[in-house]
């Protein structure tokens, strides 16, 4: 049976607990609108670097070397969280996010790297620049309504993390919402998270 795997990092606790905070005030601004989306839940937020897609079991111990050695050729990264958006656009958002600021250059570099040593394998990076952020939630046709509850929230700043290791991650889909397994902690230049 294939694995459906992603490499991401993770933020803190206290800055879920925040991205949680920033989720429901945007709910409460946007009213109606934010029926139409689907809101990850906060112990699910984290920021892909690479999604893998469906994998087939024997390939695992290949990407987990990839990722590890990814990792080791990194440095821990401080990331700050700051404002909301949506993707494609505020008008007829897609997908919410919390945006990132910091080390985003090496960030980029290590998401560069990580493409190279996962790309061998099959899993060639995505084609669309990279854009660095934190999904808070989903609609399937877009939904109009939160231009106004998202510029409200534009700037705010919600804190910031030492990211100090890549995890792959196995994702568990069901009609509940997806469960994601960490199955290897990696961390960035050897450094323990």
């Amino acid at each position: 049976m294939p694995l459906r795997l992603f490499v991401a990092l993770e933020p803190p606790g206290p800055l879920r607990r925040q991205l949680a905070a920033l989720s429901a005030e945007l709910r409460r601004q946007a009213g109606p609108a934010a029926e139409r989306l689907r809101w990850v839940e906060p112990g699910n937020v984290h920021l892909t670097l690479q999604f893998l897609g469906n994998a087939p079991e024997e390939r695992l111990p290949a990407v987990q070397e990839a990722v590890a050695t990814a990792a080791s050729g990194a440095r821990p990264l401080l990331l700050a969280v700051r404002g909301a958006g949506a993707f494609p656009s505020p008008r007829r958002a897609r997908v919410v996010w919390a945006g990132l600021q910091g080390e985003l250059a090496p960030l980029a570099g290590l998401v560069q790297a990580l493409g190279a040593r996962l790309s061998p394998l099959g899993f060639p990076p995505e084609e669309r620049p990279f854009s660095p952020h934190l999904t808070l939630a989903r609609a399937r046709d877009g939904a109009p309504g939160l231009a106004g509850a998202l510029a409200a929230l534009r700037d705010a700043e919600l804190g910031s993390w030492r990211a100090g290791e890549l995890v792959l991650f196995r994702s568990h889909l069901s009609p509940a919402g997806p469960r994601y397994e960490p199955l290897l902690r990696a961390p960035l230049g050897g450094s323990s998270p």
